[in-house]
């Protein structure tokens, strides 16, 4: 899988997992599926960085971010 598709979604999975987990805290119900959407998230968003030759730095996220959504439009 392409370092660029992996690290987006490692950012929508850790994006997505944070509104549920206060969703899931504020309502009393289980906190799993938040919990597993910010692991996956972190773990996608890590295993992006370490395999890629020159890493990613802060400024290289958006355009990474839109070159990817580019690729599918």
């Amino acid at each position: 899988m392409d370092t660029d598709l992996l690290l987006v979604a490692g950012l929508v999975l850790a994006w997505l997992g944070v509104p549920a987990f206060f969703s899931a805290y504020a309502h009393r119900r289980s906190l799993v599926m938040a919990a597993a959407l910010l692991v996956l998230g972190g773990g996608c968003i890590a295993w992006a960085v370490l395999t890629n030759p020159g890493g990613y730095s802060l400024a290289e996220v958006p355009d990474v971010f839109f070159r990817v959504l580019g690729r599918f439009l």
